[in-house]
């Protein structure tokens, strides 16, 4: 495992922006295998029957998107990504070992020019205690995301990920204002990426999605950590059977630390530097 992948610009603009950009860590036949499960998930979503009891039809909009959490089991691809080469040596530097995966996510944000797309409104993660929580520029992040980006967004209004740079510092100034938490704030900044690249951001960040007035679908993936004294965000424990597919590492940031017994989740292992630094894990 690299130690200090971060390079110094990276660094700089994580302290003082809060988010990076990294760029290809997808390959192109990952972001195939990955875009063909994710649209295999949207056609079994679309597929549900309507609340009326009809197999014909389907509650689903046209423009409605995907929003699946917690698709570890979904496919071993997925698994993969919980300790990606390309990203996991940049989450230890960021986040540090004593970690666990806290959620995984498939979303879709069709296009919808009719309406002038949908846009999702700038928040921090965490609710309102975390919203209310900031470290300073020494400290490790109480938990971080990287969404994996499927679809090139190379130009604006493409539902892009959208950021207010530097706000992981302080209240949102703006947030006391009306209409301050759409992502089209003069504050925000939509992010222009090509298909396999990634944002890394914290969860004081503020962020959200901009309208996609494109003319096709934002596919994007969203995997959370968070250290072993939080609770995992999209599932209480992993079942057997996906803990059986996974590597002693992902079993790990998965949560299986041992039998567990008081203060289990305020003290991590003590062989977990070890583990999540095994050089063997590291596939290439």
């Amino acid at each position: 495992m690299k130690i200090g992948v971060l390079t110094e610009q990276q660094k700089c603009q994580w302290k003082n922006d809060g988010y990076l950009i990294l760029k290809g860590v997808l390959s192109e036949e990952e972001i195939e295998k990955l875009t063909t499960v994710v649209n295999q998930m949207d056609e079994e979503h679309r597929k549900q029957p309507s609340s009326n009891g009809s197999q014909n039809e389907s509650d689903v909009k046209p423009y409605a998107g995907l929003n699946k959490l917690n698709i570890i089991g979904n496919s071993d691809i997925f698994i993969e990504l919980i300790d990606h080469p390309a990203t996991f040596p940049i989450v230890l530097e960021l986040l540090g070992p004593f970690i666990q995966l806290s959620m995984s996510q498939a979303m879709i944000r069709p296009p919808n020019p009719k309406n002038k797309g949908f846009a999702h409104a700038l928040h921090p993660d965490g609710g309102q205690a975390m919203q209310r929580i900031r470290v300073d520029n020494d400290s490790l992040p109480l938990q971080i995301k990287i969404q994996y980006f499927l679809t090139p967004l190379a130009t604006p209004e493409n539902g892009n990920f959208t950021v207010v740079p530097g706000s992981h510092h302080r209240p949102f100034p703006a947030a006391q204002l009306g209409n301050a938490e759409s992502p089209h704030n003069t504050e925000a900044v939509q992010l222009c990426v090509e298909a396999g690249d990634a944002a890394v951001f914290p969860h004081a960040l503020w962020h959200g999605a901009a309208s996609n007035r494109s003319s096709y679908a934002r596919k994007t993936l969203i995997y959370c950590y968070n250290h072993h004294c939080f609770r995992a965000y999209d599932y209480k424990e992993p079942s057997p059977e996906l803990l059986e597919r996974c590597t002693p590492r992902q079993r790990r940031l998965l949560g299986d630390i041992g039998e567990w017994q008081p203060g289990s989740y305020f003290y991590s292992p003590a062989d977990q530097e070890e583990v999540m630094t095994d050089p063997t894990e590291d596939k290439t």
